[in-house]
């Protein structure tokens, strides 16, 4: 990997093309097997299990006769059940026809439209099934915070002497009592302006009252990918020191250099791993979030702040776990609709749609940045193609959901050519919505 890596072309390709091909994969493959141990659960037969579409790389038969296959096109899979003429689950009548009773029972138009229901929901659900089980494994592995506002990590910066330590337990804020860290954050986020807190701490069991420095520094936490950031290469961990000659006491007056600079080139000067380099940034104005369920036109540079005490983390107990990963798969799903809503409404532009080219890019761009970057980027990509597979458009699972519950109150199916041409509509639907995606892509990349 590090002699092709070396190869400029080849580098950034695989490093783009692997870690979305991993995305992808295992995304795909939970969606699908959701569809496929549901139906297993219904008696429907699935002939095929596809990650892939095209000619086939490999493949196995199982002892109950289902083909599980990898094939050469990896942008999507499927499953087909008994009777169906393709991977969309349309009807194969001449083969339904065919077939005798006792194995009709056993095809999934042969099921009862409750069995089917329960069939096509199932892997949109796998998706969020995919999301909760990310988030809430990471919050085993990684902790939540502790109850009591304790220290557990402070970064580090130049030229700063730090009071504080590992394990202070902060009581009082200027004279006001928290008794959770994110009331730290509070009271230090209220200040008019950046400047040293009075802090009242619990240390080896006794108290003592010193001056901590501020606590949100120019520091960089997270880098957005296919941001200005990305692009000059700014990390995790980074302090920036000075942006357009101006020093940085605070993230809050980088984000006003930011702002202030009406979207012209920017010099930075950053500190990084014991040493100063200098860099010049672009920022560009995007659709962001603006903290009230709206989104709004901002200049910005594609990067997260970081508080310069960290809060200590506790392995919580599982039930815990489980309802912080369901807190963050409403988050995900919340903030997925409402950026869809957007776009439809106008609200936010038509360029934030990503197509695979960008999602490839993301990908990449965030397995650079670390392991549970990449876990989360899996989980909020799941949820994603989740929500999209509900919408009730036909040859996606909502649709074919909207199908079988309008056979369920009429009492019969839709006739073969309305489900046809409905089918041809929405591929239609979404090829165009793909080619539109991939056109903001490479409008992206050109720009």
């Amino acid at each position: 990997m590090d002699l092709i890596a070396g190869i400029p072309f080849f580098g950034g390709f695989l490093s783009t093309v692997l870690p979305f091909l991993a995305v992808l994969g295992i995304v795909v493959a939970v969606h699908e097997y959701g569809h496929y141990i549901v139906a297993r659960w219904c008696g429907i037969q699935a002939e095929v299990f596809s990650i892939g579409f095209g000619p086939v790389v490999w493949s196995r038969r199982d002892r109950r006769g289902t083909l599980w296959q990898l094939a050469a096109l990896p942008l999507g899979g499927y499953v087909r059940f008994l009777g169906d003429g393709d991977g969309a689950s349309r009807a194969d009548q001449v083969a339904l026809d065919r077939l005798a009773p006792a194995d009709r029972a056993r095809s999934f138009h042969g099921a009862t439209v409750g069995r089917r229901m329960l069939t096509v929901l199932a892997g949109p659900f796998a998706n969020f099934l995919l999301t909760l089980v990310v988030f809430t494994g990471l919050a085993l592995w990684q902790g939540i915070p502790s109850n009591r506002p304790t220290i557990g990590a402070i970064a580090p910066l130049p030229g700063v002497a730090q009071p504080l330590a590992v394990g202070d337990v902060i009581l009082t804020v200027n004279g006001e009592a928290i008794d959770r860290f994110d009331g730290f954050y509070r009271l230090a986020g209220a200040l008019p302006k950046p400047g040293p807190l009075t802090l009242e701490i619990e240390r080896n069991g006794g108290r003592v009252t010193l001056d901590a420095p501020y606590p949100f520094p120019p520091l960089v936490d997270g880098v957005e990918p296919l941001s200005p950031a990305s692009a000059v290469g700014l990390r995790r961990g980074d302090v920036i020191l000075e942006a357009d000659g101006k020093p940085l006491a605070s993230f809050g007056e980088l984000r006003q250099v930011v702002v202030d600079s009406g979207g012209r080139p920017i010099p930075l000067r950053v500190w990084r791993d014991g040493a100063e380099i200098g860099l010049e940034i672009q920022p560009i104005e995007r659709d962001t979030d603006n903290g009230q369920g709206g989104f709004e036109r901002r200049v910005m540079i594609g990067v997260a702040g970081a508080p310069l005490y960290l809060p200590l983390f506790e392995t919580p107990a599982p039930w815990t776990a489980a309802a912080y990963g369901v807190s963050r798969v409403t988050e995900v799903i919340t903030q997925s609709l409402r950026g869809m809503r957007s776009i439809l409404n106008g609200s936010i532009g038509t360029e934030n749609l990503q197509g695979p080219i960008g999602i490839a890019q993301i990908s990449g761009e965030t397995a650079s940045q670390g392991l549970t970057s990449f876990i989360v980027l899996i989980g909020v990509i799941s949820t994603a193609i989740g929500l999209l597979n509900l919408f009730p458009i036909p040859v996606l699972d909502g649709g074919h959901f909207v199908a079988f519950l309008i056979e369920a109150v009429r009492g019969r199916p839709p006739s073969q050519a309305a489900m046809q041409l409905a089918m041809s509509i929405g591929l239609g639907l979404i090829l165009l919505l793909m080619v539109f995606a991939t056109y903001n892509d490479i409008m992206r990349m050109v720009s």
